[in-house]
């Protein structure tokens, strides 16, 4: 498959002025104290399936109204969740998409969501500048995430590409840390299209699953059933040039 750094010549917004993900330098984040704290409603979120895209595992949410959303942080309208995705490495040197001071993290946590209010569906959102909002959440090897087994004790059911099953009643609040300090950025979709619609809200804490569980997210396969296999791991996008953006704190460093 062409890997990232092809995918200019058939999206040439590859090279655009607010492509994602970054490295976030902590020294040169600027805090603002205007920034509100991030308010996560997830309780009456609606999973429906889980899905093997053939670049990442995706849990999809129904998304017909706000009742699961995301506001509060630089927003103005709610932005209700459409899906989480996940982004990981081969080893536990790399994986997360955005890294910190340099240092990336053996995985990574993408909930997207959009703008339903100003947007009639998430396609029209993801092709507008304020459309979508994705909140990046880091993960590091420590002890057993509990609420994660479920999720990666259902991943041999999509290990090929382009296979489904339904995932209902699956909360993505347990996925959060404790604490939601944030940084913020203009950016972009980190897969073709790229576009460049996406208000990142990048989490400084991370939350920690252990070996075992990373382990089954490497099982699963870029390739279809018929295909040769391939190991599905080191699906993230380097970090792009910043470009003269600013990157925003919620908190003093």
């Amino acid at each position: 498959s062409e890997g990232p750094s092809e995918w200019h010549k058939s999206y040439p917004i590859a090279q655009g002025s607010r492509q994602s993900p970054i490295d976030i330098d902590s020294a040169r984040a600027v805090y603002d104290p205007n920034l509100k704290p991030l308010i996560i409603s997830y309780e009456s979120c609606t999973s429906l399936s889980i899905s093997n895209t053939g670049h990442s595992v995706m849990v999809e949410f129904e998304d017909t109204d706000d009742k699961a959303a995301i506001s509060g942080g630089p927003f103005q309208n709610p932005f209700r969740l459409k899906q989480f995705h996940f982004h990981w490495g081969r080893t536990h040197s790399q994986g997360s998409e955005h890294t910190i001071d340099g240092k990336p993290y053996p995985q990574g946590l993408h909930l997207v969501h959009w703008n339903g209010r100003k947007y009639a569906t998430f396609g029209e959102a993801a092709a507008a500048p304020d459309g979508l909002a994705v909140v990046g959440v880091f993960l590091e090897i420590g002890k057993e995430h509990a609420g994660m087994n479920r999720l990666t004790d259902a991943l041999y059911m999509v290990k090929f590409k382009g296979t489904k099953a339904q995932f209902g009643s699956f909360d993505p609040k347990c996925l959060l840390p404790l604490n939601l300090d944030y940084w913020t950025y203009l950016g972009s979709l980190t897969t073709p299209p790229l576009n460049e619609s996406v208000t990142w809200i990048v989490l400084k804490e991370p939350i920690r699953i252990s070996e075992k569980q990373l382990e089954k997210f490497r099982m699963l396969l870029f390739t279809s059933e018929e295909d040769q296999r391939v190991q599905m791991a080191n699906n993230f996008r380097p970090p792009q040039p910043l470009k003269g953006r600013v990157v925003r704190a919620s908190f003093k460093a």
